[in-house]
């Protein structure tokens, strides 16, 4: 997992959004249990943020130098399919 949590260093903040309680959140929740340790251990620089809020779809927001900034949704999507599309988004630069 260390490999796959090496951020990019063009990634300037990783930030979460989604919803404490609901449902649809559940796989979000669950994936920065186990995982939000091991991201921070390995890029203590990064600002890892999470972002709850009632009833919101759960997205990842990727920002980049010079402003730049992607979002993947992740409604819908069960725990490891989530940690690979955050894998990509991290280690991707724009």
């Amino acid at each position: 997992m260390a490999s796959k949590y090496g951020f990019a260093s063009q990634l300037k903040e990783l930030r979460f959004l989604f919803c404490q309680t609901s449902e649809h959140s559940a796989a979000t929740r669950n994936f920065l249990t186990k995982s939000y340790p091991t991201m921070k251990k390995h890029n203590p620089h990064t600002p890892i943020m999470l972002r709850e809020a009632s009833n919101v779809e759960p997205k990842v927001y990727a920002r980049y130098e010079f402003g730049k900034e992607k979002m993947i949704p992740l409604k819908g999507l069960d725990d490891k399919t989530i940690e690979s599309r955050v894998t990509q988004l991290v280690k991707t630069p724009i």
